[in-house]
């Protein structure tokens, strides 16, 4: 059972079969939201990813980086990502189209940033998270 379906860009359907979200910057004693907080932030969702989810491979939505604040401190400007850090592994069917369709599926885990707190869902989802390449991204494996 999925949680979620999503219709790509290129119209495929994808099921989000596993959802992982964190607060952004949870836990942040210190220092601001700049480009090497940001930097670090960013591969090391993507690792936890790899690390989470080794049989998928796993791919990266760039996240989108706001500056609020032109004002620079030792780091650089305040720059922003979305407050929700997200970890998900999406099902649809293979991309092979000589494979058995009945017994093989394909697989991939996203990393993505989203402003809200919902699991993204049919064409409503974020246009970032809608315009992945499947047919590119994703492996297939059997049953």
């Amino acid at each position: 059972m999925s949680l979620s379906r999503i219709v790509l860009s290129s119209g495929r359907s994808i099921e989000l079969t596993e959802l992982r979200m964190s607060s952004t910057y949870g836990g942040m004693l210190e220092g601001y939201p700049c480009k090497p907080i940001n930097d670090m932030k960013v591969s090391g969702l993507q690792r936890q990813a790899e690390r989470a989810f080794p049989s998928t491979p796993v791919h990266l939505v760039p996240p989108r980086r706001e500056y609020p604040d032109q004002t620079a401190g030792a780091f650089g400007p305040v720059e922003v990502l979305a407050s929700v850090a997200c970890i998900g592994v999406f099902r649809s069917t293979a991309v092979a189209s000589e494979l058995d369709q009945v017994l093989h599926r394909s697989a991939l885990t996203v990393v993505w940033f989203q402003t809200v707190l919902d699991v993204p869902s049919g064409e409503d989802a974020d246009l970032a998270l809608r315009g992945i390449r499947w047919e590119e991204l994703a492996q297939d494996h059997e049953l």
